[in-house]
């Protein structure tokens, strides 16, 4: 929000020599963001002056319309000459009063005004719109003055337009709604310089009558809880917004529309309480306040048709919806050129209703933007007070003594707060006085005394066996203010963060991380290392995954967590496995034009727990109880961490030095193998073995088990979930249950020898059904302790090995630890793995 320090100083006394520094340090001080302090005599150097319009030349032959004018100046150019300027805009004619940088001058942003030639012209300085001056941004059409200026040609325009004032631009957040106003940092500062407070929410105003201004119905109390309106009648539809009330609206950024529109919006800047304006001969009928119907239209005022859902509010005529409530109004109800009775509207609308129709149809006005951070229920008939006042004040016209007020607000629940709690919180002794005084500076009512079962609260003193404490009333605008925590940060805040010590705690002593943490740090460090990138994917997916994906009817990764309040109403789901979000983001780098990608994620899946109930209430005055902890996480949805890798393209690239290697399903394999690896398994609990399981190929994928029990499925996806992805053919993944994996044992230090190894390869042909592994597990087996190590290095099928049939030929290592082994052990060695694999699986010797 962006504010004059000449608007505040209506409603408070700052000090006249306050420098921009002290007053930025105040801000932050509160908690208040501040983004920028500009003095707007220094934006603008050079002579800036009033000039009024003699006459224009419109120039023809050009792209677009060009005007050559001759602008009088009075005496600031030196002659008393007019000048001569060319100019594109259009929305000025002879006789006005412009504000015109003379040639030397300098704008903002560093641009230098000079005399040059232009479209066949000498053109001696610039007209200036608001934008140009850095006062807004509305860039189409210069400043033209008001009537009623009393500034002549040739004066400084500084003062006339605003250049001769401070504007603090501060950034507001979520919970401080009441900042957004000038009402609500000028009570900010006050707090914080110690300086009086006008607050022009106080203001007298009428109440309500018992004949209303307009009939209104409210439907739908909560989302409205109070509606008021009050009517003038016989307005001039021509009169023209004052000229200060326009400046202060261009400096908040807001663009000057019509005298009755930008009352509201200078009523909703100045107090925080949005409001609207009808055109009462527009309206048809009583205005009932209501949820729409689904499927109801409205035409808002940007334009837009609307197609309404059963959660947003309208208020309706006879014809049907004529404003979205608390968003935008209407076009069918908008004052126009030539309205002369206005109807003015202030309510009180439903936070989290207006928060969410303002994110579905992506509206986020000015008017919500205050409304979801919360309003103060008690302004709009003061807000009534001011609008009409200010209307009949610069249009003419007669304020309608009748007066609509359907007050439905609850008041506020009292907060106890134990006096001490601040103090303990923080660290920071506030005596019981001044925890009253702050809370009280806020405008809460506090009735100190004591919480004793049996026993009212007193405020003479403290009873044994009693606690002190504080009842506390927030006030009507703090609806932030709801739990004892609200109230010790307000506390802190006023007295100042400065004051709170900042002392680091002391780090309780233990044994570094957790197995569980070393183990997935080394499982990250081994596929980076095997040239996998590491990737963050958003954990939330859309409904149509599955199908995507062709999970079966019945697999439980079809059941999913539904998100209450979704980022997004396209994936309102939780994901159950990481293989959906981790292509999605294989798909995105392949339409940026990259080709060979190896990917992967360690990260938390999510899957429900049917029939657990809902969690337990629980507040924030305290910490919640064994019970309650284990009540709410028996409600969590399981969330096991789980790793997944993904690629495709080339895993060895082509070039000079020979051919590449395209990324296979056998890769996907391997990084099972990898994490199982380096997660210090042995390799004799872990198993491979071919598999059927979406989304992976039938005849290319594999199931990964530790002691039998299977864990991962890794291999080729299948190429229906290629083309529905638009994925690469030949595209690889692999994921894996990461808490499913054992603790790794505690490994025995290995035993070293010194003695030469004894090689021996052997070629063994086996049904091609037949496992590569199993083959493997067949020969550790048969030959015994002086096998060091097997290695899989061939696969070899053809004709004369028969149909069905293919050789796996393997390279094993025997070492003897304390002695050279010799030929006779290590063939006999060799020759009992064999004949333990022809046992089992009918291999024989290829060539034998």
């Amino acid at each position: 929000m962006r504010v004059s320090v000449s608007w505040l100083r209506e409603y408070l006394d700052l000090p006249t020599d306050l420098p921009a520094a002290d007053l930025e340090q105040a801000l932050v001080d509160l908690g208040i963001e501040v983004e920028s302090i500009v003095d707007l005599r220094s934006t603008v150097t050079g002579a800036l002056v009033v000039g009024e319009v003699l006459d224009i030349e419109e120039l023809t032959g050009f792209k677009k319309p060009i005007r050559f004018c001759r602008v009088d100046v009075g005496a600031a150019n030196g002659t008393g000459e007019p000048q001569e300027i060319v100019c594109g805009a259009r929305n000025f004619a002879p006789g006005d009063r412009v504000v015109v940088i003379l040639p030397g001058g300098v704008l903002p942003g560093g641009f230098a005004i000079g005399a040059r030639k232009t479209y066949g012209r000498n053109s001696h300085g610039m007209i200036c719109s608001a934008k140009e001056l850095g006062l807004g941004d509305d860039h189409s059409g210069i400043i033209v003055l008001p009537e009623d200026t009393p500034a002549k040609p040739g004066d400084d325009a500084r003062p006339v337009v605003g250049l001769d004032d401070v504007v603090v631009e501060v950034e507001i957040t979520p919970d401080r709604g009441y900042a957004l106003s000038v009402r609500g940092i000028a009570r900010e500062l006050a707090h914080a310089l110690g300086v009086p407070f006008r607050d022009p929410g106080l203001a007298p105003a009428s109440g309500a009558t018992a004949e209303p201004a307009y009939p209104v119905q409210v439907r739908d109390t909560v989302g409205c809880d109070r509606f008021a309106a009050r009517m003038v009648r016989g307005i001039d539809p021509t009169a023209q917004t004052p000229g200060w009330m326009r400046q202060r609206l261009t400096v908040a950024g807001v663009r000057s529309i019509s005298l009755p529109v930008d009352i509201t919006n200078y009523v909703m800047l100045e107090l925080g309480q949005p409001m609207h304006a009808f055109d009462a001969a527009r309206i048809t009928g009583p205005l009932v306040v209501r949820r729409a119907a689904a499927g109801e239209k409205v035409t808002t005022l940007d334009g837009v048709a609307r197609t309404l859902t059963a959660e947003d509010m309208v208020i309706c005529d006879d014809t049907g919806p004529v404003s979205l409530a608390a968003v935008m109004g209407g076009e069918t109800s908008e004052v126009v050129a030539s309205t002369t009775d206005v109807l003015f509207e202030a309510a009180h609308w439903d936070p989290v209703m207006v928060g969410r129709t303002a994110r579905r149809h992506k509206l986020f006005s000015e008017a919500a933007k205050r409304w979801e951070r919360g309003v103060d229920p008690a302004l709009p008939l003061v807000a009534i007070e001011r609008a009409v006042g200010l209307l009949t004040a610069h249009a003419g016209g007669t304020a309608g003594a009748e007066i609509l007020d359907l007050d439905h607000v609850r008041p506020r629940t009292p907060v106890t707060l134990p006096v001490d709690l601040p103090g303990r919180r923080v660290g920071v002794a506030y005596s019981p006085e001044r925890v009253v005084s702050l809370l009280e500076q806020v405008g809460c009512r506090v009735t100190r005394g004591v919480d004793r079962l049996g026993e009212d609260p007193g405020t003479a003193g403290v009873p044994a066996g009693g606690a002190d404490v504080l009842t506390v009333v927030p006030p009507s605008w703090r609806p932030d203010l709801t739990d004892p925590a609200d109230l010790v940060e307000e506390v802190v805040r006023l007295d100042g963060y400065d004051r709170v010590p900042s002392v680091l705690p002391t780090a309780p002593p233990g044994r570094g991380l957790t197995w569980q943490q070393r183990r997935r740090r080394a499982v990250a460090r081994s596929l980076a290392e095997r040239g996998y990138v590491e990737v963050l994917a958003h954990p939330f997916v859309a409904g149509s995954l599955a199908d995507l994906l062709g999970l079966p009817a019945d697999d439980p990764r079809r059941a999913a967590v539904r998100v209450a309040n979704p980022l997004s109403e396209e994936e309102p789901l939780l994901r159950t496995t990481l293989l959906g979000p981790l292509l999605g983001i294989l798909r995105r780098n392949l339409g940026r034009g990259h080709r060979d990608l190896a990917l992967y994620e360690i990260g938390a899946v999510f899957h429900p727990r049917p029939g657990v109930g809902t969690p337990p209430a629980m507040g924030v005055d305290r910490r919640p109880t064994d019970a309650e902890f284990a009540a709410a996480d028996a409600v969590v949805p399981d969330q096991p961490r789980h790793v997944a890798v993904v690629l495709t393209g080339d895993v060895e690239p082509a070039g000079w030095w020979g051919a590449g290697r395209p990324a296979g399903w056998a890769d996907a394999v391997e990084a099972g193998r990898a994490v199982l690896a380096a997660a210090d398994l042995p390799a004799d609990r872990v198993e491979v073995r071919a598999a059927e399981h979406a989304p992976w190929h039938p005849g290319r994928c594999a199931e990964l088990l530790v002691d039998g029990v299977v864990v991962g499925h890794a291999g080729e996806l299948h190429p229906a979930v290629l083309a529905a992805l638009e994925l690469p053919k030949r595209t690889s993944a692999m994921e894996l249950d990461l808490d499913a994996l054992p603790a790794a044992p505690v490994a025995p230090a290995p035993t070293i020898s010194g003695f030469p190894p004894a090689l021996i390869d052997v070629a063994l042909v086996v049904d091609e059904r037949v496992p590569a592994a199993q083959v493997q597990q067949a020969l550790v087996e048969g030959a015994g302790e002086l096998l060091e190590g097997v290695r899989l290095f061939d696969v070899y099928a053809s004709e004369q090995l028969g149909a069905g049939r293919r050789s796996l030929a393997y390279k094993l290592t025997f070492r003897a630890p304390d002695r050279t082994l010799t030929v006779e052990e290590a063939v006999a060695a060799r020759d009992a793995a064999v004949a333990r694999a022809a046992e089992r699986f009918g291999a024989t010797l290829r060539g034998a």
